[in-house]
């Protein structure tokens, strides 16, 4: 038995549970049939999950409706001292919810409790703070005229599905908000993180959330249709894939539920000749191979102007050379396996692709690894050079641990190649020209703009994207009035 191996086994026996809950019933009862969730860094099956069907979506909507009211007439300050508990509680449990994002989807253990945990330690804290203080305007007060004002309302239930490439900050993404308006949620994780939304859960009740407040679906596609076409859930918030969101958008038609979209990204990492270097080089190596390069904002599509581009791309080929891959739950590992020997063949596939049509030049990895690693998903951080912007390697989200890097000669070529794709959602400039970011910020057709190596994101502030983006904004106060209706009301 290998190392890494036995050390997965050993933290396998701190997986939970896996259940779905409404209200205050749990069910294991397989009636949609059982999943069988494989580590990703094994390759071995780990558990068997019990998925749900549509009775018991409707049982958990009909909780969380039944819930509505008393959450809603909670005084927000004790929405908030629960939120604010739920906050602490994730800090307390840092280790136990990073070992199981690393046996659930292969997330580094160092990078989930250095990284995921005070991010959704930070999200839940903030939304906390806005649950006592949502505020309505008086618009009028003219004694000529009525007297009007606005009233901010919770929505009333919301399904909230998310994708299993971050699971903790996912949830702390929406379900805060959603709760601190005074909703209430369903839940339906994906198949393949159900561990971290149980502990989730489990850690809410710790603080204080009644019953019916949040409930768990753990179920497939037949689960997922009855949630999304239920005539009681009053708005869909979704983190995942074009395709799923699309059959989103068309089951949520007929009851004309509002959706809320964060979907893919393809966006562009600008190198002008003026940047730093000793900064932007290391960053867009490391930061592309973040969680294997599964990451809707990451920076895997750099563009360098020609002048310093065979210099840039030296240096990211070292850079990527010292990236440590390997066993995720081990400190030190830098990144781990792909989610799934789908995703591993679909990677591994693209990647062969490009070599054969001759999208790129390949410069490094491009090979799945074998030894120790060769049972898991694990696929060597890859970068292509001279990358066509057309080809599919320059246009379609990988989701895996692949960079590609194209040059670019001016500005107007450089803003032309980034908003050449249908995405919209992230991209980063690194220039010490004040005047050029802020252009390049007024002409990039994107949901946020990073500027020297900033972060892609912030509670703070809003989030999401344009075009195949999705629509909707995560974050700041238009984070929270995703999920509130304001309400009018006219005194003659």
């Amino acid at each position: 038995m290998t190392g890494l191996l036995s050390r997965h086994e050993a933290a396998q026996r701190q997986l939970p549970e896996a259940y779905s809950v409404a209200g205050a019933s749990k069910s294991t009862s397989p009636q949609g049939g059982t999943f069988e969730h494989i580590n990703p860094s094994t390759g071995r099956v780990q558990a068997g999950i019990a998925m749900v069907g549509a009775d018991f979506v409707d049982q958990a909507v009909g909780e969380a409706r039944r819930a509505c009211a008393a959450w809603r007439a909670m005084p927000g300050a004790r929405r908030r001292q629960i939120l604010e508990r739920l906050a602490q509680l994730v800090v307390e449990h840092g280790d136990e919810l990073s070992v199981l994002a690393t046996l659930e989807a292969g997330i580094t253990h160092t990078y989930g409790r250095a990284s995921f945990v005070p991010a959704a330690y930070a999200w839940i804290n903030y939304y906390a703070g806005w649950a006592d203080r949502l505020e309505g305007l008086v618009t009028s007060s003219n004694p000529a005229e009525p007297f009007i004002y606005t009233v901010p309302e919770p929505v009333g239930v919301v399904a909230i599905i998310i994708s299993w490439n971050a699971p903790l900050l996912s949830l702390a993404m929406k379900v805060a908000p959603a709760l601190a308006a005074g909703n209430t949620v369903v839940l339906k994780p994906a198949e393949m993180t159900p561990f971290t939304a149980v502990r989730f859960f489990e850690l809410a009740k710790q603080a204080g959330l009644p019953d019916g407040v949040l409930n768990i679906v753990l179920g497939q596609a037949d689960a997922g249709a009855a949630l999304i076409g239920h005539e009681d859930v009053d708005k869909i918030s979704f983190t995942g894939g074009l395709q799923t969101a699309q059959r989103i958008m068309a089951g949520a038609a007929q009851p004309l539920t509002p959706v809320l979209f964060e979907l893919g990204g393809k966006g562009a990492n600008i190198l002008f000749e003026d940047a730093d270097l000793a900064q932007a080089v290391p960053f867009s190596a490391s930061r592309a191979m973040v969680l294997a390069g599964q990451g809707c904002v990451l920076p895997t599509r750099m563009l360098v102007h020609a002048s310093i581009y065979d210099e840039v791309v030296a240096g990211v080929v070292k850079n990527v050379a010292d990236i440590r891959i390997g066993d995720p739950l081990e400190a030190g590992t830098f990144t781990g396996p792909v989610i799934s020997a789908s995703a591993c063949d679909r990677i591994s596939g693209m990647i062969d692709q490009a070599k054969q049509q001759g999208s790129g030049e390949l410069v490094a990895g491009g090979n799945r690894c074998n030894g120790d690693l060769g049972d898991g998903f694990f696929i060597e951080p890859t970068v292509f050079a001279n990358v066509d912007p057309e080809s599919d390697l320059g246009q379609k989200e990988l989701f895996g641990p692949v960079l590609s890097i194209t040059p670019f000669s001016s500005e107007d070529e450089a803003v032309h190649i980034a908003n050449g794709t249908q995405y919209g959602l992230s991209s980063y400039v690194h220039t010490h020209d004040l005047r050029r970011a802020r252009r390049m910020a007024d002409q990039l057709r994107s949901g946020t703009v990073s500027i020297n190596a900033a972060p892609s994101h912030h509670y703070s502030a809003p989030f999401g994207g344009i075009g195949k983006s999705g629509f909707g904004r995560e974050g700041g106060k238009a984070g929270i009035e995703e999920f509130i209706n304001m309400k009018t009301i006219l005194i003659s």
